[in-house]
């Protein structure tokens, strides 16, 4: 019997993908977990690992072709087995979906986990490997991928211990509620990418679901960037990479969550989820969109950390290097235009997150000093968007106030 390898779902928010480069070839041996090919999701580039042991048979999705989750892309038989029909043509690949056209088939639905000899749960290498690292037990969730077996998408969507995470609420339609002006001579339309369609559902279904709040302070960060200056000189002669301003925020906001711990957390229906671990995402500008890669246990990590942490993650995120589990999972988020010369703004919460923070760029202006005296002063403008079901006014208020604290004396986020 063939066993057939279908697109795979890659990531929470993946409708399609682009085979990017087989790198199994037709009539190569393959065992399960050997990695078959790179696909491009809507945020990073990954490798797509085999659920079975075979030969390739057949290929039917060229290298650069876009591919429908859930679609056929390769044919895989047993030794000596022959095609189920060998004057039938390959399966054309299917055009990818379009907003006019309907949702492309869904991955399909979970089933109960078989056994394999000896007891064990039937799973995919990768799968058991990111379970073993993520602390998740086999026995308790059920898998998607072929017979049952559990693969790599179910023990991403699943919570420390084995519990299958929470679906989100079905997301609002992006099609426009009302007709776009007809186009013009000299006008381009531009397709919608995977990762732009991903961001124009989540953040429609965030502002629509989520019943956001904000709440707005002004920080003197002159003593952040005199500390900032000094740390950086020594680090200069030390042939060290220098601080950002984004990474004392950062930093800021994580020694804040930990210390006001109700804003890391999510709302779960009949519940809220309170995370014991930060797991930080900032938000990195990349050429379709943006992406937001996450720092986990943010908590233990110092604020140099913080800065290698970081620009691995972003210089990766610009590449669509980025795994799964290095994107998903954050518990709250900072979003910083202020090397951009955004002043001030409002984020938009992400989904399943409870609050993100907007930060602005550092301006000098004049203020009022403790002695009444008119001084240049150098001051952050800092928002707070959050979700009212999971933090509530006063709350927001602690956490920006722990916020400003330590923003305003640097040296307490060190201790």
């Amino acid at each position: 019997m063939p066993s057939y390898i279908e697109m795979p779902k890659l990531s929470d928010t993946m409708t399609e993908g682009t085979l990017v480069k087989w790198l199994k070839q037709k009539g190569d041996k393959v065992i399960a977990g050997d990695i078959l090919a790179e696909v491009e999701t809507d945020k990073a580039t990954m490798e797509m690992e085999s659920f079975d042991d075979g030969i390739l048979s057949e290929i039917y999705v060229t290298e650069g072709q876009k591919v429908a989750i859930g679609q056929r892309i390769a044919m895989l038989l047993a030794p000596g087995e022959s095609p189920p029909d060998p004057g039938a043509p390959a399966p054309a690949a299917q055009p990818a979906p379009s907003a006019e056209k309907s949702a492309p088939e869904p991955a399909p639905a979970p089933v109960p986990v078989p056994l394999e000899g000896g007891g064990r749960v039937k799973s995919s290498p990768l799968a058991r490997k990111i379970a073993t690292e993520k602390g998740i037990d086999l026995s308790r969730l059920t898998g998607s991928g072929p017979g049952g077996r559990i693969v790599q998408r179910d023990v991403l969507g699943a919570q420390p211990g084995g519990a299958p995470a929470r679906p989100p609420a079905p997301a609002p339609s992006i099609a426009a509620p009302v007709p776009a002006a007809p186009a013009v001579e000299g006008d381009r339309r531009i397709p919608l990418s995977g990762m732009r369609r991903a961001i124009a559902e989540r953040l429609l279904a965030s502002k629509t679901q989520i019943p956001h709040f904000y709440l707005n302070i002004e920080v003197d960060a002159g003593e952040l960037m005199r500390i900032r200056a000094e740390v950086n000189a020594d680090a200069e002669k030390a042939g060290q990479a220098k601080l950002t301003v984004n990474d004392f925020v950062l930093k800021a906001a994580i020694v804040a969550a930990s210390r006001v711990p109700k804003v890391n957390a999510s709302f779960a229906g009949d519940s809220i989820i309170q995370y014991a671990s930060i797991n930080m995402a900032v938000a990195v500008a990349v050429e379709e969109g943006l992406v937001t890669p996450v720092i986990r246990d943010a908590q233990k990590k110092s604020l140099r950390e913080i800065n290698e942490i970081v620009k691995d993650l972003a210089a990766r995120a610009r590449t669509k290097k980025l795994k799964p589990e290095e994107y998903q999972g954050g518990t709250l988020t900072v979003s910083n235009l202020g090397s951009y010369g955004i002043e001030s703004f409002s984020a938009i919460i992400n989904p399943p997150q409870a609050l993100i923070l907007a930060i602005g760029a550092v301006v000098r202006k004049p203020v009022v000093n403790a002695q009444g005296q008119i001084v240049v002063g150098q001051r952050m403008a800092i928002g707070l968007s959050a979700d009212h079901r999971v933090v509530d006014g006063a709350i927001g208020a602690e956490y920006l106030a722990e916020l400003r604290r330590l923003i305003e004396n640097p040296a307490l986020m060190l201790i």
